[in-house]
């Protein structure tokens, strides 16, 4: 286990300097002028100060000796710095709790109705209600989430005023409840016809048919054969569904107006700032990245015959 531990380790290294590299270049080749952005509209800027600003940000250089510096300061604990002259751990200690409420909500939404409503569809193939869920799941995973963020917002907001139209400064976690059900309604989707499948493969199973031929009760069943095969691949799921979650709400957060990170991250793609841009979105990275290997680790807490050897 440890070797295994020490190789995914690795690897997970090798992932994130490859993503900083491409989110490097995909930021540099951004189109606009980052200078301009960062005078403001309004304002036209001497040759001397466009040099002065160019040189101050290092956005004089080539785009390899660019990230050379930008990989030396991450080295040394630096982040990076905004054009507005906020360091970027600051931004991201002050944005990222409040994306972690939002993705924890989502989370917890989608595992509880994804798998409760699957585990029923899946018991009952071929009701009524199987019928239902899987068309409304089919509907759901063709709305993109923008549009029914935008949705919900205009209608539920603004129209029947239920619901604030978009989070205050604070965004506490009442005020993120109906953002972060936008925001999880694909993975739920998802979900609930992913954990369907499986309890109807469970079902159909030997293992499940030898248990009723032994006159187990049903209860015991679902719990003991059914619930446990189809527990260990959810959890593969909802761990990488929480990554997906955290870079969805890029969308979710500026729609809604939340203060999270995603607003950050859209905020310093406008303002064509590279270096924070990758730095916050890396942080995103190392997160999907320790999800998953965290994910690895619980198989085997969950399933007794996964072992992971050297040769894994």
């Amino acid at each position: 286990m440890a070797r295994y531990i020490l190789s995914r380790l690795a690897q997970a290294v090798v992932v994130i300097f490859v993503a900083t590299l491409l989110l490097y270049a995909l930021a540099y080749a951004m189109p606009g002028d980052p200078v301009a952005a960062l005078a403001g509209e309004n304002q036209t800027l001497d040759a001397a100060t466009r040099a002065a600003i160019a040189a101050k940000y290092n956005l004089d250089k080539p785009f390899l000796v660019q990230y050379a510096l930008y990989l030396g300061r991450v080295f040394h604990g630096d982040l990076g710095t905004t054009f507005a002259g906020r360091p970027v751990t600051e931004v991201i200690a002050t944005a990222f709790p409040v994306t972690a409420r939002l993705a924890i909500i989502a989370i917890v939404i989608e595992t509880v109705i994804g798998v409760l409503v699957g585990l029923v569809a899946g018991r009952r193939k071929g009701s009524g209600f199987d019928s239902v869920v899987m068309t409304v799941t089919m509907i759901l995973l063709g709305i993109p989430s923008f549009v029914l963020a935008f949705a919900v917002q205009y209608f539920f907001g603004v129209k029947l005023r239920w619901m604030k139209p978009t989070v205050s400064e604070f965004a506490t976690w009442g005020e993120l409840v109906v953002p972060a059900l936008v925001l999880a309604v694909g993975s739920i989707a998802f979900l609930i016809r992913f954990t369907r499948s499986g309890v109807v493969d469970a079902l159909n199973s030997d293992h499940v048919k030898a248990a009723r031929a032994r006159g187990i009760h049903e209860w015991r069943i679902g719990l003991a054969h059914v619930l446990r095969n189809v527990l260990i691949p959810i959890v593969t799921v909802i761990g990488t569904e929480f990554g997906g979650l955290l870079g969805g709400a890029i969308i979710t957060e500026s729609v809604f107006n939340i203060p999270g990170f995603g607003q950050q991250v859209y905020q310093h793609i406008i303002r064509g700032e590279t270096a924070p841009t990758v730095s916050l979105v890396s942080v995103l990275v190392i997160i999907f990245v320790t999800v998953n290997l965290l994910v690895d680790l619980l198989y085997a807490v969950l399933n007794p015959k996964v072992r992971y050897g050297a040769h894994e």
